[in-house]
């Protein structure tokens, strides 16, 4: 590692070969945990590559198991996180909204690193049981058309890494990692970034995918649809921003998506949102998130008719419906 560290500490990058052979031995432990520290400390102080990321990429897909659930028709929103603006669990949330339309979801997710409370946090809090096997993921699926793969259950491999990203408290280069390593392989995924640079690396890897993906970039730096500014969207046909009100809502105050001080204060948001307890900006926020990920499909029609069908699975409690079909 010490020959690594020095080469990338004189403003070397990896090439993705290097890359991918260093993400197999962190995962084999063979290097201490101030050297692996280090190593994940060079990318706070410079951006990753295209290279790199293919490269630990590819390395996490292959040492996760192979999930089959019967089918690849099915939809992950997820985000990078990171992006410090403390919002509740967006994502988590349009997710079940797209379940609730009959869309399936396999949503990939994990605690929070450096949030106070990622998807995982929230799910567990709320009487959620992770599913570790092949045949649970399709009960629930087939309960709830959702189902919730945490991560540290399927990429093992980074279980012994995982105090150390919690002791940085930093976004580290493996919140980018996430979004793209979901055991499932989803057709469609919806991704949000929290700045373009890392956008445009995404852009590039999905590209050479079959799956269609979407990219959101709010240009305030939500790493969601978050209607407090502007969002760009990227897909592989090419990219638009779009404000609040083509969108279909009005421009909303950042501290109206706060997400809690602590994990019982984002359940409580979380709940009160399903229940139909949820403001206006905070249901505007999961609505456009939902209906951009349901038009990402490209089955259910333009944006306009999808923001329909979101709104009708969550104001007539179809989305709090699949969360407690797959609790029970």
């Amino acid at each position: 590692m010490k020959e690594i560290l020095q080469y990338l500490f004189d403003h070397q990058t990896l090439s993705k070969a290097e890359a991918k052979s260093i993400l197999f031995e962190i995962s084999k432990n063979i290097f201490n945990e101030i050297e692996v520290t280090s190593f994940v400390s060079v990318f706070l102080m410079r951006s990753i590559t295209l290279p790199e990321l293919e490269g630990f990429t590819e390395a996490l897909i292959q040492l996760a198991p192979k999930i089959d659930l019967g089918t690849d028709d099915l939809v992950d929103i997820v985000g990078t996180g990171g992006d410090g603006k403390n919002s509740f669990n967006i994502s988590t949330l349009a997710s079940l909204v797209v379940a609730g339309t009959g869309q399936k979801v396999a949503k990939h997710g994990n605690y929070a690193a450096s949030a106070i409370s990622g998807a995982s946090n929230v799910l567990e809090n709320l009487g959620y049981q992770f599913k570790e096997t092949e045949e649970d993921l399709k009960k629930d699926l087939e309960k709830g058309n959702f189902c919730y793969l945490h991560a540290p259950i399927f990429h093992t491999s980074l279980k012994s890494i995982a105090p150390m990203r919690k002791n940085i408290g930093l976004k580290t280069f493996f919140n980018l990692l996430g979004p793209l390593i979901n055991p499932a392989h989803p057709k469609y995924t919806m991704i949000g970034v929290a700045n373009l640079e890392i956008a445009r690396i995404y852009q590039y890897l999905l590209q050479k995918k079959k799956s269609e993906f979407l990219l959101v970039h709010s240009l305030d730096g939500y790493d969601e649809i978050s209607l407090t500014s502007d969002t760009k969207i990227i897909d592989r046909r090419g990219e638009k921003i779009f404000s609040a009100e083509e969108l279909m809502f009005k421009n909303i105050e950042p501290e109206t998506i706060f997400g809690g001080e602590n994990t019982n204060e984002a359940a409580k948001i979380f709940k009160n949102i399903l229940e139909g307890k949820g403001t206006y900006e905070q249901n505007a926020v999961v609505l456009a998130n939902a209906a951009m990920a349901l038009k990402n499909t490209r089955k259910y029609g333009e944006y306009e008719d999808c923001l329909m069908i979101a709104k009708a699975s969550l104001t007539e409690g179809k989305a709090l419906e699949c969360l407690q079909n797959i609790s029970n």
